[in-house]
């Protein structure tokens, strides 16, 4: 789940920008930014103006909206010298908020995995059906994209691969394709679904597996990876590395 950002952190910013500067409040002028200190004084400004922009969109997103003008009136009060409601209350109504934050973000979160194993249950049995999809014992789904002739490996070997991760609506989340570098790991230190799948491969193969969220990563969320995702991956095995072989490619 995403980390509820705090406004007690605006709030410290505030109050440190109060002690610095009580002679902030002016009239506007053209913005004049020729000077290194300049910037700096106008960076610090938009900085906290982007954070708040971002977390002020981030709560209206799940229903928590905070009326605006109320927002930069304290801004402006604490940086005059004149905030109407002393630190103790801050730090109490703004607690208040992030438990409020956090509620919401873990009713939202419930709901969307909730979905997603719904998604993915109706996904995986239409998928099953398809020409060419085998399923194995534990819910894997596979199918064959090209066949190589090399070895297969075993759960405890070392293999390297290149592969394409998306979610069911075809977002893509990783891919060494995009960094165009393989990637090198044990086959057993990744999810159930690759440890089984990669063992079904040959070198010179390439697969697309269809991942269950139960061989994923069940019901924790990753940001780009949502609680219980059905996974689709495409996987070219590129080899079977020894450990020795493995730690000098590092």
């Amino acid at each position: 789940m995403r980390k509820t950002i705090k406004l007690s952190l605006i709030a410290a910013s505030v109050l440190a920008l109060t002690a610095c500067n009580q002679e902030a409040k002016k009239e506007q002028a053209d913005v004049k930014l020729d000077t290194v200190a300049q910037q700096q004084a106008y960076g610090i400004g938009a900085s906290v103006g982007n954070f708040l922009n971002k977390d002020l969109a981030d709560k209206k997103e799940i229903g928590i909206e905070l009326d605006q003008a109320l927002l930069m009136r304290g801004f402006e009060d604490a940086l005059a010298g004149n905030a109407k409601i002393d630190e103790e209350k801050i730090r109490e109504v703004l607690t208040a908020l992030d438990e409020s934050v956090r509620t919401k973000q873990e009713e939202k979160a419930k709901v969307e995995s909730e979905k997603s194993k719904v998604e993915g249950e109706k996904y995986l049995t239409e998928n099953a059906k398809k020409e060419g999809v085998m399923v194995t014992e534990s819910g894997l789904q596979y199918e064959v994209m090209s066949e190589g002739e090399g070895a297969k490996p075993v759960a405890t070997d070392v293999v390297k691969v290149h592969y394409k991760g998306t979610l069911l609506d075809g977002t893509e989340f990783d891919s060494s394709y995009s960094r165009n570098e393989p990637t090198t790991f044990p086959l057993n230190r990744v999810i159930p679904g690759w440890t089984e799948g990669l063992q079904l491969m040959t070198v010179g193969s390439k697969y697309k597996f269809t991942i269950p969220s139960d061989l994923a990563y069940g019901d924790r969320d990753l940001g780009k990876i949502p609680a219980n995702s059905t996974l689709i991956f495409e996987v070219e095995l590129l080899e079977i590395q020894n450990d020795a072989e493995a730690v000098a490619a590092e």
